[in-house]
């Protein structure tokens, strides 16, 4: 790589590790990304990124296009040259960003799977919280259903992250983000039993108490990611629930119910912990399919 354009890229990179606080996986992302396109016009003989021309960036992507690569991957990668001329224009660096009147190509989602309310409460009881695996079961199922918290983010929860009495929970979330989120009374209240009775008492060793929120049956260790998908898939089969469901799937149920129930969707991407609305934009569609569906049943001349 010409020394102009490695400076170039170590900047960027610096920016989104120091500025940005962006997570490890997410800077490999970028990293893959930015170095196949400063690897495809270097091909061109081109050293020079203000030299970089919109035909260029187009040609790219065509060739990224015709070697199979998704619509999705196809979107990431423009994205993240986007992110990256614009930020050497904002400095500076270069002169203009030649994927400013570019458009990122369209991507049909896939609606994420989500329970019913009744499927959600016929989940959360399921535990048995007479015992002491069963209380942290309980709590913890109540508490992904009031937060909406993503399963990274709750295995690496400490008891210190709780405020009972303002009633939420501190968590850090993609790209070490804080963000305050409601409990909830009722997840609250299954909170306090099971660190009244249970939690104890599943820390076998106090030396090794590290002070995580849900520990796994050894005591002392956080439950892995692997043991919540486990405990998902084991409660889902308790409750007669016959769709494929993950730790996600109630993070998808928590946004849908608040959008039904008239939230507004700033409050719920503040909540999920997403930088930009456009992701909490696709509950939107989940809720219009369900409008429509109604619509259909009940209307007298929607045939």
């Amino acid at each position: 790589m010409a020394e102009n354009l490695s400076y170039l890229v170590d900047t960027f990179f610096n920016y989104l590790q120091v500025e940005r606080g962006l997570a490890e996986n997410t800077i490999l992302a970028y990293s893959r990304d930015i170095n196949r396109f400063v690897d495809f016009i270097e091909s061109r003989s081109t050293h020079d990124l203000d030299a970089v021309t919109a035909s260029d960036v187009l040609l790219y992507m065509s060739g990224l296009r015709e070697s199979g690569i998704s619509v999705r991957s196809l979107s990431r990668n423009l994205s993240a040259l986007k992110t990256f001329f614009k930020f050497l224009s904002r400095e500076k660096l270069i002169a203009n960003s030649p994927t400013s009147n570019i458009d990122t190509p369209k991507i049909f989602q896939k609606l994420p799977i989500y329970l019913s309310e009744r499927d959600v409460n016929d989940l959360l009881d399921a535990p048995d919280s007479e015992s002491d695996i069963g209380l942290r079961d309980k709590a913890l199922l109540e508490l992904m259903y009031a937060t909406g918290l993503r399963v990274s983010e709750l295995v690496f929860l400490k008891t210190g992250n709780l405020n009972f009495t303002m009633g939420f929970i501190n968590v850090f979330g993609k790209g070490s983000k804080e963000r305050i989120v409601p409990i909830g009374e009722i997840s609250s209240r299954w909170l306090q039993k099971y660190l009244d009775e249970g939690r104890g008492k599943l820390v076998k060793n106090k030396l090794a108490d590290k002070g995580f929120l849900f520990v796994n049956a050894r005591g002392g260790k956080s439950l892995s990611r692997v043991g919540v998908w486990k405990l998902i898939k084991k409660y889902a089969l308790i409750a007669r629930i016959d769709k494929n469901i993950t730790p996600h799937t109630l993070r998808h149920s928590f946004a849908t119910h608040l959008l039904e129930h008239n939230a507004d969707l700033r409050s719920v991407q503040l909540m999920l912990g997403h930088s930009d609305i456009s992701t909490t934009q696709i509950y939107t569609h989940i809720t219009s399919e369900r409008m429509k569906k109604v619509y259909n049943r009940y209307h007298p001349r929607a045939d």
